[in-house]
């Protein structure tokens, strides 16, 4: 894809399918979002980081993580995204997951960023790298905890365009 104008609405238009498919926990409509092979990393700071190779794996790990909250909505706050040629972009995704848990019925809120890597397949943009972190988690009335933006690394030269 050649035209930037376009690329970005169809870019965010994966990023909004994505929410919309978390939110609803449509797992079998988030495999075609993503490459076959995508490599989804995934830090929440205070757990060990963690790695999954291909699609159906990451559904499996999410739909585990929130199975506990009665409501859950993944909610887009910003995008970053810039062609890095035709075929291959660079994105951020801002989020943050607005929850109630089923059991308790404490509310909370969990931020965070999604540094992706995305490739245009067969006519249409897909994930094919996630880096995702965790940014602050808020749960009940205790002061939130704030994590450190993730470091920059070589991939993310995009930005000093």
């Amino acid at each position: 894809m050649t035209d930037d104008s376009l690329a970005y609405v169809a870019i965010t238009r994966l990023y909004a399918d994505y929410a919309d498919v978390v939110t609803r926990r449509a797992w079998d409509e988030l495999e075609a979002l993503f490459l076959p092979e995508t490599v989804i990393h995934v830090d929440t700071v205070n757990a060990p980081a963690r790695e999954f190779r291909g699609p159906i794996a990451f559904a499996d790990f999410v739909a585990a993580s929130i199975q506990r909250f009665e409501f859950f909505e993944l909610v887009i706050l910003n995008t970053v995204v810039r062609l890095s040629d035709t075929a291959t972009a660079r994105g951020r995704l801002y989020m943050v997951e607005v929850r109630q848990e089923r059991e308790s019925g404490e509310w909370s809120n969990a931020y965070g960023v999604y540094r992706d890597h995305l490739s245009f397949v067969e006519g249409r943009w897909r994930f094919a790298e996630r880096h995702y972190q965790s940014l602050a988690r808020k749960v009940g009335d205790a002061p939130a905890e704030v994590f450190p933006f993730p470091g920059r690394t070589p991939s993310d030269s995009w930005l000093d365009r």
